[in-house]
């Protein structure tokens, strides 16, 4: 008898590592999961938050995206896709196409650091993203992060799981 505790032991050590490795190829692969940091997202996503990712090919406007820039994966709004002409005013309003955008998400609107020229077209495979808080969002508008190529995007925010009181789907 004294067998058995050892063996169902490591049976039990066998499938936790087992089920740990499936977690982290999911996590990695399929699902990222990362936490926010930082004002740019808000009022969307705040500080703290904690989304999930899905690996994507391609992105629409209005799309949630993480992206690698510096050893640092920022999350922004695509605005323009590749192709697409940008403006945007002092007073920070943006317009797509030479249409006025609307953007609800977006409590307060700002021109921000920005040194593009406008009228702007998006290259293609690349997109242009803003984060929803222009005021303090380094972005798209400024050179340092420009248009965000395609092959640098994670994946886009399809749900926020953390806090509780705050789960959705995007």
């Amino acid at each position: 008898m004294p067998r058995a505790a050892p063996e169902a032991l490591r049976g039990t050590i066998y499938v936790l590592t087992i089920v740990a490795a499936v977690a982290v190829l999911i996590a990695t692969l399929i699902l990222p999961v990362l936490q926010i940091e930082g004002t740019s997202m808000e009022p969307t996503l705040v500080n703290g938050d904690i989304v999930l990712l899905t690996k994507a090919t391609a992105f629409g406007r209005g799309d949630i995206c993480g992206f690698a820039w510096n050893n640092k994966i920022l999350i922004k709004r695509v605005i323009g896709i590749p192709g697409d002409w940008i403006e945007i005013d002092t007073d920070g309003t943006v317009y797509l196409n030479g249409e006025r955008l609307d953007e609800p998400y977006a409590e307060q609107i700002a021109f921000g650091e920005c040194d593009l020229e406008f009228p702007f077209q998006v290259p293609q495979e690349q997109y242009f993203v803003l984060g929803d808080m222009r005021e303090s969002s380094i972005d798209s508008r400024n050179t340092l992060v420009g248009c965000v190529e395609a092959d640098q995007i994670i994946g886009r925010i399809f749900f926020r799981i953390w806090p509780l009181k705050k789960i959705q789907f995007f």
